[in-house]
């Protein structure tokens, strides 16, 4: 990603962070926002959170697949880490991944929207032109929410998510805004996000080069991982056999001996927990 896209709130003000996270019940001083060196953002989706404390936010999407899961919990539990999971709708309506939904639930990890039926919201394009009108955008986004309030979560419970594919515009990250939700998205650099790929796959990114490229970018960006998104899959089906939460808890517990604690997202974000 070219660096002249990238923005960050202190560039736009300490208002315009102020606006946002008022927007959310999250509001920060702007004392706290300078403090925190600011989050760094895209196209209006926060990419890396405050740089200034060796904090990370694991990330876990969901929508066909499911069998890391347990593995990923049960890492997260033997380790006292919180994760943040973003599920679609259609993951939530499975009977099938329940009791997986409420153990992610009743463990404590943050639990949000990833979608409802994991639309592209808009192309792979340059321009990133919309492929959801308005309506459209608002249907797929509140069928997720209902579905999350039948678990008792909403409201203020949730105030970051996940689009789709990770693909989003400023025009989405506006129309997301006036729901009282911000986008999140992962921090580049790493290939994490390629956990889905299956072995046939040209883009195919095996899990040791993952937890490789993970800690090479530690040593070499001058804040090491502090503020990092670290994006995951909860399932990548049974086209890969290469399966990264097997490595979590290694990974997790290589960054432990430098250092590094896991936060929820909102934790990372709203600097709660500190």
């Amino acid at each position: 990603m070219r660096g002249d896209n990238w923005a960050t709130f202190r560039s736009a003000g300490p208002c315009a962070a102020i606006c946002v996270l008022s927007l959310l019940g999250l509001v920060l001083t702007v004392a706290e926002i300078t403090a925190q060196r600011a989050v760094t953002t895209v196209d209006g989706g926060i990419v890396r959170g405050p740089t200034a404390t060796k904090r990370i936010a694991l990330e876990f999407t969901g929508h066909e697949f499911a069998e890391g899961a347990d593995t990923i919990l049960d890492a997260l539990r033997r380790r006292g880490a919180p994760g943040s999971f973003f599920l679609t709708g259609d993951f939530l309506r499975r009977p099938e991944f329940r009791r997986i939904i409420l153990r992610i639930r009743d463990d404590g990890h943050y639990l949000a929207p990833h979608s409802d039926r994991h639309l592209l919201y808009c192309d792979w394009t340059k321009d990133k032109k919309s492929l959801v009108d308005r309506p459209s955008f608002d249907r797929d986004l509140r069928d997720n929410l209902a579905e999350l309030a039948k678990l008792g979560l909403g409201g203020r419970m949730v105030g970051f998510w996940v689009p789709p594919y990770e693909q989003y515009n400023t025009e989405i990250s506006r129309w997301s805004l006036e729901h009282r939700l911000q986008i999140v998205n992962y921090t580049p650099g790493t290939r994490s996000n390629a956990d889905y790929t299956s072995e046939a796959d040209a883009n195919f990114v095996a899990s040791a080069e993952i937890v490789r490229r993970v800690l090479e970018r530690e040593r070499a960006d001058p804040d090491g991982l502090n503020g990092f998104l670290l994006l995951l899959h909860i399932g990548a089906g049974p086209g890969r056999q290469d399966k990264m939460h097997d490595h979590l808890g290694e990974l997790m517990d290589r960054l432990i001996e430098r250092g590094y604690s896991f936060v929820r997202v909102d934790e990372l974000l709203a600097g709660s927990g500190r």
